[in-house]
């Protein structure tokens, strides 16, 4: 068997082939056409890069894919928000993400820029980073523990106390005023009839989990609100409780607090959703069945790279290393 030699490649280089591809895959012209080419056969480097890009294309096609539907809601959500006229700029906006998301998964770890992030961002009071959890005093002296990727916005006015989890996880600990303190969340809302809890975004809808006092929690304007007392958790989304109120371990569901994530019974796909926010590249789950599968165990939280390669050697899955910042599952 003869082994190809491996040609050195740069990272200016990686980038430009990724660029290419992109190129490439939205119907390029002829001068696009020639100009690659001619970039191709300057120099060995750059087809070993536009080979290693074609690869991670294939590995990222179908989270690019779901990337561009998220991207495309973000963008109408935060045109909304703005009163922009927004039919043409999201439909502009959609079909060019398709192809543009993948390249977003591969190129974005470089520059470090994720849309989605950053518009959930431009509202936000307080903003926790990837890996960071983070806790601040707002103006009534209440806590709020942020997550790691995380960011609340906060309006103290008209009579209420409103923070609204644009991104993440956070966990509250309200100070008693007279003033309603609202959490508002996906729709839905948890609104202090105590003190502890816990508000978690999910790809769809929220959770909210209560440690001590009680809460009520609404999952939309006009549905009934469902009192939580301690050890209590319930999850909502399109205006609906998705599944009835539950007793949990609240300590350690929200052991995250001290460097923990907890698990029982929870989808590999929650438990990698978690690992994103620690991890500072990208975590693409590509394999759905996979991530059907469920966890119980508990892992430290500063170590992403180590907690995935527990669970590779108990799952046996697939795990792909790409640029240094992209781990790819399957």
């Amino acid at each position: 068997m003869i082994n190809r030699a491996v040609v050195p490649v740069t990272d200016e280089q990686e980038r430009t082939a990724l660029a290419w591809l992109a190129v490439l895959h939205d119907q390029p012209d002829s001068g696009d056409q020639a100009t690659f080419s001619r970039w191709l056969q300057a120099d060995p480097a750059h087809a070993e890069a536009y080979a290693r890009a074609q690869v991670i294309w294939e590995l990222s096609e179908v989270a690019g894919s779901t990337l561009a539907h998220e991207e495309a809601l973000t963008l109408h959500r935060y045109l909304s928000a703005m009163k922009v006229s927004r039919r043409s700029t999201v439909r502009y906006w959609s079909s060019g993400l398709a192809v543009a998301a993948c390249l977003l998964l591969m190129v974005g770890v470089f520059a470090g820029w994720q849309p989605m992030r950053w518009f959930n961002d431009l509202g936000a009071d307080y903003v926790s980073a990837p890996g960071q959890v983070r806790t601040v005093t707002l103006a009534d002296q209440s806590r709020v523990t942020l997550d790691a990727d995380s960011a609340i916005a906060v309006n103290f006015s008209g009579g209420e106390r409103h923070v609204e989890l644009r991104r993440g996880v956070a966990f509250f600990h309200v100070t008693h005023t007279g003033e309603p303190f609202v959490v508002d969340a996906s729709g839905g809302e948890a609104r202090v009839l105590g003190t502890e809890f816990e508000v978690r975004l999910q790809p769809a809808g929220a959770q909210v989990t209560v440690l001590s006092g009680r809460v009520g929690v609404k999952a939309g304007e006009h549905a009934p609100q469902q009192i939580l007392t301690a050890d209590q958790q319930v999850a909502y989304a399109d205006g609906a409780v998705s599944d009835a109120v539950q007793q949990v371990d609240s300590q350690a569901r929200l052991a995250w607090r001290s460097g923990w994530l907890g698990y029982y019974k929870t989808p590999l796909a929650d438990v990698v959703a978690d690992l994103r926010r620690y991890y500072p590249g990208q975590i693409v789950l590509l394999n759905s069945q996979l991530g059907s599968r469920r966890i119980s165990a508990s892992f430290p939280s500063q170590d992403p790279q180590a907690v995935l390669a527990s669970l590779q050697g108990v799952l046996g899955f697939e795990q792909h290393t790409l640029f240094g910042r992209v781990i790819v599952l399957r």
